[in-house]
């Protein structure tokens, strides 16, 4: 088990989150990869709908009222 640690130290950057910088590359690049997979799928339709009615000249937002109780305890 203390083989594993010192081995692991030797490995790290100290004061840089401890990842080589192979390590943060490899991350990057898969970050990169599922980000741009998300902006491909395009915003749905009911997004895209609602972004056009807010952007309606005239248009307030509107909260809407779904039965349940506030957690104020009747303090306003």
């Amino acid at each position: 088990m203390k083989d594993l640690k010192s081995q692991a130290s030797k490995n790290t950057t100290p004061g840089k989150g401890g990842l080589t910088p192979e390590i943060q590359s490899r991350i990057g690049h898969q970050l990169r990869a599922m980000y741009d997979d998300v902006v491909r799928q395009g915003v749905p339709d009911r997004f895209a709908e609602l972004i056009k009615k807010l952007d309606a000249p005239g248009a307030t937002p509107q909260v809407e009222n779904d039965g349940g109780t506030n957690d104020n305890n009747g303090r306003d």
